[in-house]
């Protein structure tokens, strides 16, 4: 139970996925062969820890880690495919290839399948990460064996600091926006040019005007809020980054 695996193949498994209207089968040599794969595991979507950290945060070093050799970033869960694309489009992590193991067999093979019939789940992966070079496991982050949902090496930042402890983080990027807005388009635009993610609160479905006042003082749109500073609007915006 719980055994690190460096060194060794990945099981072999097939994962049946949804894509589209179509069912298509995945195996673990399309994943894996010839590919540096950055993997992690979880007990299921639409979980807390899973949807408010270990998820979003790999989605936004994704840039980081390809940057530093990492071909694709893979989240695998034992869950059915229709779960894992509604949580996927759910987190709107559009840098994140999921895998649904919904029978275990891969989980299994890894040593990873614990009862959490406790919580009502059933069968579930532990909590892990590790990088697959063709296949080869070359390094794996497991969650300290002990009582609960441990949460403390399989983390995005983890696995960078492990690739490269030098590489560059993205800073964390708000912009508050409404439908329509051309400045608001101007500013997406620029954030995307200099590379940087952003999470998007548009006015009347994430907000309203009342939280764009308390937030930064002003009435108009766009507000860019990048690690922690206000910005401004799509001027400053330009300015920050001359």
């Amino acid at each position: 139970m719980l055994e690190n695996r460096e060194g060794q193949n990945v099981p072999s498994a097939v994962f049946h996925t949804r894509q589209g209207e179509q069912w298509v089968d995945v195996s673990t040599e399309q994943l894996f062969a010839n590919k540096t794969v950055a993997v992690f595991a979880l007990p299921g979507a639409f979980t807390p820890t899973c949807s408010s950290t270990h998820l979003p945060r790999y989605n936004e070093l994704a840039a980081s880690l390809k940057e530093n050799g990492v071909d694709d970033i893979v989240c695998l869960s034992v869950n059915d495919t229709f779960v894992m694309n509604a949580w996927l489009a759910d987190q709107e992590a559009e840098n994140i290839t999921v895998v649904p193991d919904g029978s275990g067999e891969f989980t299994e093979g890894m040593g990873m399948l614990v009862d959490k019939s406790d919580l009502g789940f059933g069968k579930r992966s532990w909590r892990y990460s590790m990088l697959v070079k063709n296949g080869v496991i070359e390094k794996m982050f497991i969650e300290p064996n002990q009582p609960g949902d441990p949460f403390e090496v399989s983390d995005a930042d983890t696995m960078l600091d492990y690739i490269n402890p030098k590489a560059n983080k993205p800073m964390p990027v708000s912009i508050i926006t409404k439908p329509g807005c051309p400045f608001c388009a101007k500013a997406k635009t620029l954030l995307k040019e200099k590379g940087y993610g952003f999470e998007e609160i548009v006015l009347g479905t994430d907000a309203s005007s009342t939280s764009l006042k308390a937030l930064s003082g002003q009435t108009s749109v766009p507000q860019i809020f990048i690690d922690g500073k206000h910005i401004g609007g799509s001027e400053e915006l330009e300015k920050f980054f001359a």
